[in-house]
């Protein structure tokens, strides 16, 4: 459970179909920053539509780590295990950066 003494100070929302992630960027009392990433996906369930969270905790002694891990595994699947797929066409005009999006330095998830 979220408190209240974390600032929010960026978000970028991604949607997926049924799922929805969130990047955030949070601060918290002592200007200690963090990520959090939250997979949202939408289920039906009793006749009613339902949401069910996970959420990803990475501290900033952990953010190249995590960063690294992420790319090598996306390049795993794109270059090794998919390479015939043309990943392009699963963009779509909502992924496409805006001004004062978080620029994602070397990290280019190609």
């Amino acid at each position: 459970m979220e408190r209240d003494d974390q600032e929010m100070i960026y978000s970028k929302k991604i949607r997926a179909g049924k799922r929805t992630y969130f990047f955030d960027v949070r601060s918290t009392r002592s200007n200690d920053y963090y990520l959090t990433i939250t997979e949202s996906r939408r289920f039906q369930k009793d006749g009613d539509f339902v949401f069910e969270k996970s959420k990803l905790f990475v501290y900033k002694e952990d953010l190249d780590k995590v960063a690294d891990a992420l790319q090598d595994a996306v390049n795993h699947i794109k270059h090794e295990l998919l390479p015939h797929i043309d990943f392009e066409q699963y963009r779509s005009v909502e992924e496409t950066r805006e001004p004062g999006d978080f620029d994602s330095g070397s990290y280019k998830w190609e």
